[in-house]
Formats: structure tokens, C-alpha cells, sequence
């Protein structure tokens, strides 16, 4: 398990400081946050779905050693957690959002995916944010395997959005044509999450941020 890690020195967070988004700061070592309990990891019912508003009406489904076997890509992006702290230039490895768009297309009219993960843990996301070229569902953290904390066997990356919007232990994504909230949005967080925009909190958004009532 890793440590809480400190935060930077002070010639640290200063050659950082073009790097940071407003409000957040330069942290060593990766911090443990999430919700609820640690899930314990069963290969042999481990499953990743991609459902919903798929182009053929289906869905694709991967157990985890057909998910493992997906083409491998390296990713090297930020990682900033709406409490504050940021992580720089973190080497992530895994399979990219792409990769599954183009294995399990969505339909012409998807505007956004919901990514699923243990629990009945979710993250809304819009489907432009979701296909960057650098999001990722990520296996390994600098060449090494994520440990169960930090969402082994698969957590999201999103590098440009809160790091809440890319949630541990994922299980799969569902493809949707219209918005609608996720867990954290669902209690007040905002709906899309830019940290360059400071987008915190629920009552920070505007119109157009969230679904329509």
C-alpha cells in the first residue's frame, strides 16, 4: 500500500507552479482516497462490459485475461484529486478510451459515457472528454501494476479533468445520448470537472454544465 505521501519543498512546488491548476498543490508520493471499502480482486469473475447506446445495438464484453491481451499504450499525464493535490508528469500504462471506442463503437447520437466500477461506483463524463487521445484505463503506474488501492485492476485516467472522474476498480462503461449525474455529481460535485477551471462544486456550474431537469 503506498504512503499518504508529503507534499513538495518549497524550490519543488515552485518549478511546479506553472503546472498547477488554481487551488491545487505539488504532492510527493501518491495519497489514498476513495469511497467505501477496498474490493478484493476475482480474476475468474472479473468482467469489463461496454452496453448501452452501442452502434450495433449489442455489447462487448472482456474477461480479464482478453482485456490484458488489448494493445498497451503508455501515457504521460497529470493527476489532479479535487482535494488538492497533484501529481506531474506520472507515467500511465493500459488500454486507451480509443482503443475500446473503436472496438465497441457508440452509436452517431452518444453525447456521453457513464464508466461504471465496483459497488455501483459512477463517473458521467462527456463523450469528447472520454476519446482524448490520452485518457486511459490504466493497469500500471510508472511500469508497475496499480495496487488494489490505487484501483487495481483497472482504474480510469483522465488527466484533464478531477481525478474523481476517473474511478477506481472500473468494470465497464455505458454509452448514453442524453446526461445524466454520477455518484460524485449526485452529491454536489460539479458535472464536467475541469480542475484548470477550478469546477469543484455543483453550484459553480452554468448553463449547459449539467443535465437538463
Amino acid at each position: 500500500m503506498d504512503g499518504m505521501g508529503q507534499p513538495e519543498s518549497r524550490d519543488e512546488r515552485e518549478s511546479a507552479q506553472s503546472g498547477l491548476p488554481p487551488g491545487q498543490r505539488l504532492q510527493r508520493g501518491w495519497p489514498v482516497t476513495h469511497y467505501g471499502p477496498v474490493p478484493k480482486f476475482k480474476p475468474d469473475r472479473w468482467e469489463f462490459r461496454v452496453f448501452g447506446a452501442t452502434a450495433d445495438g449489442g455489447k462487448s464484453c472482456w474477461n480479464h485475461e482478453e482485456f490484458s491481451a488489448l494493445p498497451f499504450s503508455t501515457v504521460v499525464a497529470d493527476l489532479h484529486c479535487v482535494t488538492k493535490f497533484s501529481m506531474l508528469g506520472a507515467e500511465w500504462g493500459g488500454v486507451l478510451a480509443r482503443t475500446i471506442l473503436e472496438l465497441a463503437p457508440p452509436a452517431t447520437t452518444v453525447t456521453h459515457v457513464m464508466v461504471w466500477a465496483e459497488y455501483g461506483y459512477s463517473a458521467n463524463i462527456r463523450l469528447a472528454d472520454f476519446a482524448s487521445e490520452r485518457s486511459v484505463f490504466a493497469t500500471h503506474k510508472g511500469g508497475e501494476l496499480l495496487t488494489a488501492e490505487h484501483g487495481f485492476p483497472l482504474r480510469l485516467v483522465v488527466p484533464h479533468l478531477y481525478a474523481w472522474k476517473g474511478p477506481k476498480w472500473v468494470r465497464g462503461v455505458e454509452y448514453m445520448t442524453a446526461d445524466r449525474r454520477g455518484f460524485w455529481e449526485e452529491r454536489g460535485y460539479h458535472n464536467i470537472g475541469d480542475p484548470w477551471g477550478e469546477e469543484r462544486y455543483s453550484y459553480q456550474e452554468g448553463p449547459g454544465d449539467g443535465p437538463e431537469l
